[in-house]
């Protein structure tokens, strides 16, 4: 092939040739830089989890494993603990307000006289669980596992277990009012000498065999029928117009 009376290498590439290779190899690594220009002060603003850092307010433990170890007494408050495993650890007297632990493992952990305020466990696993004696006003169990969880003498005003799995729960001499149990799993709960100040909402929540001897059920709001036939109540227990003890009531010998 001549141009202009010149020959041509046989190497030589054609226009269409080198568009192509510029396409294929350049085009994509100035794509690259142009979207970490656009991203650059995204990916410095990352807060990787430290999971040897040392337990202090803001702590990130997101995803560590934090098992069978005594934290107790310690300023936790704004941590975020995340995916985090504090499965057997004892966290009593703590200060976790507004810290954050979603999908949590917390299997038999110790939470006993802390506070928990604002505090957020939706979709912790809390099997076990003891928040015995506790603050935990306005606290998020949203979707929660709490199978056999005892917060008995906690205060949970305010606190949020919709759609949680609280079957089991010991809820007997707790501080509570403006709680939200709507199509929550509280079969066989203890709701038994819980101090109840505002209303709570029980739509749809599974009740069977639900202790309420000696509790004020006016003020559960959406309570039917077919929830108190199979709840556990006595003489004390107190019903809302237009709802009517059964003829037994299951626990009623036990």
């Amino acid at each position: 092939m001549t141009v202009s009376g010149f020959i041509l290498p046989k190497y030589s590439v054609t226009r269409s040739k080198l568009s192509n290779f510029l396409l294929k190899k350049i085009a994509p690594l100035i794509l690259a830089f142009v979207s970490l220009q656009f991203s650059g002060s995204y990916l410095i603003e990352i807060a990787y989890a430290d999971c040897s850092s040392k337990p202090t307010q803001g702590v990130n433990w997101e995803g560590c494993r934090k098992r069978n170890l005594v934290l107790s007494g310690n300023d936790l408050r704004n941590g975020n603990f995340r995916q985090t495993n504090f499965a057997s650890t004892d966290l009593r007297t703590t200060r976790i307000d507004r810290a954050d632990f979603t999908k949590a493992v917390l299997v038999r952990a110790a939470i006993d006289e802390s506070s928990a305020r604002q505090t957020i466990f939706e979709k912790a696993i809390g099997y076990r669980a003891s928040f015995q004696n506790s603050d935990l006003t306005d606290a998020i169990f949203h979707k929660s596992e709490l199978l056999r969880a005892n917060f008995s003498g906690s205060v949970l005003t305010g606190a949020d277990f919709s759609k949680s799995d609280a079957a089991r729960t010991m809820f007997d001499g707790a501080i509570m009012g403006n709680n939200n149990f709507s199509f929550a799993n509280i079969a066989r709960a203890d709701f038994r000498k819980a101090v109840v100040s505002g209303p709570i909402i029980i739509e749809g929540a599974f009740s069977f065999q639900t202790r309420f001897e000696g509790v004020d059920l006016t003020i559960f709001v959406g309570l039917q029928q077919w929830q108190v036939d199979m709840a556990c109540g006595d003489e004390t227990t107190v019903l809302a117009e237009g709802l009517h003890k059964p003829a037994l009531w299951p626990c009623e010998t036990k």
